[in-house]
């Protein structure tokens, strides 16, 4: 088969899949009150209901008649200019789906509303004497921009055409055009011809007639393009109906149909928008910016969409129709230029957009249409906006005294808060070569490597890199430190590059399952490109595109306006949000965005240094209790270095420190790493078999459920205890210092009170033994003062230790929930291996949400619900939080401050999000 013949079957394929996946899509039908399925807006009719009469709040009115009806509504209760329209409710989006037809009342209410609208302006649909023409256009209630289909000057036929050119031959050219444009519009969105095979005709045209616009095309031109444009409607086997209600009942039905194109379904899943909304269809009578040269169409924010400035900002073309400004075929004037051109329709426009303004207390964003210098607004909405502009207007509102400084918080997303924290990627038209699992925002661009050695290689020698792995480990933890971003073809979004990645700031793609990565070889391969070492990439980790090549971004300041509207959130949440950090450049991160704490210093990644890893290897392959003290005294000084750092860095706050946790077998050398090998045994002075041997005792079948957290510290004493005396000499040094230190203690993996009474009782042997060497001639008043800036606690990740909060509570001072590994304990579930089935089960409504990036509040929710209650009735002053991946969660954190948690603790990049969070949780909290 040819190329060609390929792409056609493929193309064929595709809409076969897409049109079996929208019937797949609809829902179970919602009750339906066909008779008030219409309403109409601007003008009344004897048996249509009335938008303006409906009665419900504003966002009830979005709820039925989409935004862009309610737009419609609000602006004419205002007598604010719009042209009248009517109404197909979003109720009946999905029924229309599942019936794929219009019910016969509906039909009806449809006739009445627009003879209803015939006689409100004194025109008919269909006449050649006084013609009607409409648009139908899609809206659901949160705008969807360019997701869904509309179609313009629907009531032309050629004859109607014909007759009116030759009855108002001074507007032969306009009527031509707008007939023009239905062809195209129409035959695009309901006949499914392509859209360029109209472009290539109309390029043709203006390339005879040698002019650049569409509206400096000849009538005798367009005549011909309609012409043309009909035979390739009939050469395509299609037909374009000539009976303009024909053409409405198809176009609405085609609006509703948009709302299962793969684009709207691609944006819905991208901003979490229910299946189950639907589409509202609105049909407005046409008004013609595309006349003469006194008409316009244009589009304008009342403040500045980019940067937040409170000016008016936007675009408009003399002489042209709504989708000529977003065609990019001709250029549009900027919004200032118009008052010299039109200076009444734009001093009208500004008047408009200040009571718009106001009267919805928002930035807003208008499409409006100028006909023979009378202005009519299309729709207004509430501006979709970069962050820094969001961020900017909601501080504006509340210096205007227009907002309540809780009331702005409401106004910044927590996409949009993540926006402000990464870099992001410039507007590009190239195409991604692959796609994951968007898991930690950013976009950036490298070089590949496909080993943490080579990614060092490159770092060195000032290169960008990009590491590509299957999947990563803590040993790849240097590597990935020194890269810009993280690719890996398996994994889910809480797996270890995922975790790791976020918690460092680094841009991360996850689980390209179509992305095959052969790190042998050092190349990875997708659809037939095949990427080598060395080739750069860029990534997008706010939407998981993988691009060939180096794309521009576009950095990200955290300025003062950020840091003042971010104390509002801590002014107004009472539980505290604390960062998992590991480094002393995480620390100081965490403190830069507003941390209150650590929540989490995990003990593992400090290991990972080539000296520090062999040292640790060494110790746990030693079979000798006396060498892997030895082992351990050399690790300690390693050790009480990076805690100070980190301490002094975190100045008087908290510092959670988890004593090691990871099974031993992540830190094992590789059997086939026979220099590594090699090395170890000769410095154990043990033969190299012996130590395999050794190994291969140390290996288990389900590392994650066997020996690693708490159960490290009983086998494996000097570890634990070595990192409990270098928490108490950092102690003490530092208070000799003179500065203040709050220091927490977490064990893990607890699932006894058993193990966790014998470790309490050995570490803290330890640590008041530690003390006293630091001081041998320590004064009892000194010890009390020193215990009592340390609180011990633990890690609750297994169900059984929920279960058991009370009796665990009695022995500790905090409990902290570990919920990455509750979640994998509670439902069966590995994380990692998760990305292979969890998508199905959302894409089946399985999962209404990922339980590892949004808690499980039904099932691991009442575990943790029973553990804090319980532990709290036994321990009135024990302190609870959480340190999990759910601790960055908007929708968990409002379950942890439901349940009266002291604090969360997430990434570093995430705090900014979770103090928001934490925010709005305490006002929904205090609203109920």
């Amino acid at each position: 088969m040819s190329k060609a013949g390929r792409k056609m079957t493929a193309q064929k394929s595709r809409k076969q899949n897409l049109n079996q996946q929208m019937t797949a899509r609809v829902l179970p039908l919602r009750s339906h009150n066909l008779q008030e399925s219409v309403a109409t807006i601007g003008y009344q009719y004897p048996g249509v209901t009335s938008g303006i009469s409906i009665q419900g709040t504003y966002d009830y009115l979005k709820e039925r008649l989409g935004g862009k009806g309610a737009g419609l509504v609000e602006m004419a209760k205002l007598k604010i200019p719009v042209p009248p329209a009517f109404n197909l409710s979003t109720s009946l989006c999905q029924l229309y789906l599942q019936r794929q037809n219009l019910p016969e009342p509906v039909i009806k209410q449809t006739r009445l509303a627009l003879i209803g609208l015939e006689k409100f302006l004194k025109k008919r649909f269909g006449s050649t004497e006084h013609p009607l023409l409409i648009s139908v256009r899609s809206g659901a209630r949160i705008s969807m921009p360019g997701m869904m289909d509309t179609i313009l000057n629907l009531g032309l036929n050629r004859e109607i055409t014909q007759h009116l050119s030759k009855r108002f031959p001074d507007r032969a050219r306009f009527w031509w055009d707008c007939y023009r444009r239905l062809i195209q519009m129409f035959s695009n969105v309901v006949l499914q011809v392509e859209h360029a095979q109209f472009e290539r005709i109309l390029q043709h045209w203006r390339t005879k007639e040698k002019v650049k616009a569409d509206s400096d095309l000849s009538v005798s031109a367009l005549q011909m393009i309609c012409k043309e444009y009909e035979n390739l409607v009939e050469n395509a086997d299609k037909k374009f109906p000539q009976d303009p209600w024909e053409q409405l009942l198809h176009a609405i039905e085609a609006v509703f149909r948009s709302w299962n194109t793969e684009r709207a379904i691609h944006y819905r899943k991208l901003t979490n928008i229910p299946e189950d909304w639907g589409t509202s269809v609105t049909v407005q009578a046409m008004v013609f910016g595309n006349l003469n040269d006194k008409s316009a169409t244009g589009v304008v924010f009342t403040r500045d969409p980019s940067t937040g400035e409170r000016k008016l900002y936007g675009e408009y073309l003399i002489n042209a129709q709504g989708e000529d400004v977003v065609a990019g075929i001709r250029t549009p004037r900027p919004i200032h230029q118009m008052k010299k051109e039109l200076p009444e329709a734009a001093s009208e426009l500004v008047k408009a957009l200040d009571r718009l303004e106001k009267h919805f207390n928002e930035v807003q964003d208008i499409e409006f249409t100028i006909e023979n210098e009378r202005l009519f607004i299309l729709q207004t909405r509430t501006a979709k906006r970069s962050a820094q502009a969001a961020l900017q207007n909601a501080f504006q509102f509340v210096q205007e005294k227009r907002l309540k400084k809780e009331a702005a918080l409401e106004r910044v997303s927590y996409d949009q808060v993540k926006q402000l924290l990464h870099p992001t990627l410039k507007a590009t038209s190239e195409k991604p070569f692959v796609r994951g699992l968007p898991a930690s925002p950013g976009a950036c661009s490298g070089r590949v490597a496909f080993d943490p050695e080579t990614a060092l290689a490159f770092a060195r020698a000032q290169q960008k890199v990009i590491l590509v792995r299957q999947e990563t480990s803590p040993e790849d933890i240097m590597g990935m430190s020194v890269s810009e971003g993280i690719l890996t073809s398996t994994g889910g979004m809480t797996s270890h590059a995922a975790v790791v990645g976020r918690g460092m700031g680094k841009t991360c793609v996850v689980g390209c399952s179509e992305l095959h990565v052969d790190e042998q070889n050092h190349r990875a391969e997708a659809f037939g490109i095949t990427i080598e070492e060395g080739s750069l990439i860029t990534l997008n980790g706010s939407t998981g595109d993988v691009y060939v090549g180096e794309l521009p971004t576009e950095p990200v300041t955290w300025g003062d306006t950020a840091r003042k509207f971010f104390q509002w959130t801590d002014e107004v949440a009472s539980m505290p949000v604390l960062a998992n950090a590991d480094t002393p450049d995480q620390a100081r991160l965490a403190r830069e965005l507003g941390a209150q704490g650590i929540g989490l210093c995990r003990t593992e990644h400090m290991f990972f240094d080539k000296e520090r890893i062999r040292n640790f290897r060494r110790m746990i392959l030693s079979e000798s209790v006396e060498q892997r003290e030895e082992l351990a005294a050399e690790l300690l000084a390693y050790q009480k270095s990076d805690f100070l750092q980190i301490f002094r860095e975190m100045k008087d706050l908290s510092v959670c420190v988890r004593l090691l946790d990871p099974p031993l077998h992540e830190f094992l050398p590789k059997l086939d790493d026979q220099d590594e090998i090699k090395v170890l045994a000769d410095s154990l002075r043990i033969p190299a078999g012996r130590l395999v041997q050794r190994i291969h005792q140390l290996h288990e079948v389900n590392p994650m459920l066997g020996h690693r957290g708490c159960r490290l510290g009983i086998t494996f004493p000097e570890i634990y205890e070595m990192q409990v005396q270098a928490l108490a000499e950092s102690l003490f040094d530092l208070i000799r210092e003179g500065k203040k230190v709050a220091l927490k203690i977490m064990i893990p993996l607890v699932m006894s009170t058993e193990e966790l009474s014998y470790l309490l009782r050995r570490l803290k042997n330890v640590f008041e033994r530690s003390l006293s060497n630091a001081d041998p001639t320590p004064e009892a008043q000194q010890l009390r003062k020193l215990r009592s800036l340390v609180k011990w606690g633990t890690m609750i990740e297994l169900p059984r230790a929920c279960v058991i909060g009370a009796e665990i509570a009695r022995l500790v001072d905090f409990i902290s929930f570990g919920t990455n590994d509750l979640t994998q304990t509670t439902l069966g579930i590995s994380r990692d291996d998760a990305t292979k089935f969890i998508p199905t089960y959302l894409d089946k409504q399985l999962f209404r949400k990922d339980p590892f990036e949004t808690l499980d509040v039904q099932g691991v929710g009442k575990l943790i619900e029973w553990a804090v209650r319980e532990s709290r009735a036994a321990n009135a002053t024990l302190e609870v939080g959480i340190c999990g991946e759910h601790g960055g969660d908007p929708e968990s954190i409002e379950f942890f401050r439901r349940i009266q948690f002291n604090n969360v603790s997430c990434s570093p990049f995430r705090v900014p999000i979770a103090r928001l969070a934490a925010a709005c949780a305490e006002q929904k909290q205090k609203n109920k």
